[in-house]
């Protein structure tokens, strides 16, 4: 089947999945999802100064993102945002980046090596933990039974008490599922998604067991983090 057939052929099912590949084969508008995967809203000079591109440029890549469905703009008095359309998007980034080949390219910089290390060791994969961290607490919830990792993930009856005893609250009422396996982009390993991934990844955060660094994805384990990781799941700060 030729180039020709292939184009026919998606036509033919009403479906254009070139026009979302094309979207995302240019390596500017790549960075730029991949930037908004830490789920907060960014202008267009944000993510023009995070790609070193002009702004005009990057208004121009967002347009095209944002009349492709990828993403979607708010507008707060003069100020243009734009984030994410939803976790249906964030689930194709993601996966699509542990398909990819790994760079093999060095760091330029002490600092730009530094930034992978932290991206890779801890992150938000939008609205849950990513990286070795995440791997890690995952590994950590299945030994223990609180997680069902296979086929059909999901939390058991001590994993909804565990969540109850450490005072997280899952929201309920919604479609989304409570666990969900996300392939892990740096680790090529599936971590902890999902409602329960969310709850846990806000509940981190809002005690202070883990904050940003700066304004990238990267996370930090703080002192009362480690302890408290160590206390609930049993893990060592060699693993945070």
């Amino acid at each position: 089947m030729d180039t020709v057939d292939f184009q026919r052929a998606g036509q033919d099912v009403g479906v254009d999945l070139a026009g979302v590949a094309k979207l995302l084969a240019d390596g500017t508008r790549a960075a730029f999802c991949l930037a908004l995967l830490d789920g907060r809203a960014w202008t267009a000079t944000e993510l023009a100064r995070h790609a070193g591109i002009a702004p005009s440029t990057a208004t121009s890549h967002l347009n095209l993102l944002v009349n492709g469905g990828l993403l979607v703009e708010e507008r707060h008095g003069r100020h243009r945002y734009v984030r994410v359309a939803d976790r249906r998007v964030v689930e194709l980034i993601e996966s699509l980046a542990a398909l990819a080949p790994q760079d093999k390219a060095r760091p330029r910089s002490l600092s730009a090596s530094g930034r992978q290390h932290a991206l890779a060791r801890a992150r938000l994969c939008y609205d849950h933990l990513a990286g070795t961290v995440a791997l890690a607490i995952t590994d950590a919830m299945v030994e223990r039974g609180l997680l069902e990792w296979g086929s059909d993930p999901g939390l058991t009856n001590k994993g909804t008490l565990w969540l109850v005893e450490i005072g997280i609250t899952v929201p309920t009422g919604s479609r989304r599922p409570p666990v969900r396996a996300c392939l892990d982009w740096t680790e090529r390993r599936p971590h902890l998604a999902g409602a329960v991934g969310a709850a846990l990844c806000t509940h981190a955060l809002t005690t202070g067991w883990m904050t940003r660094i700066g304004t990238t994805r990267a996370l930090l384990v703080t002192p009362a983090g480690c302890a408290a990781w160590h206390d609930h799941l049993g893990l060592p700060p060699t693993e945070l």
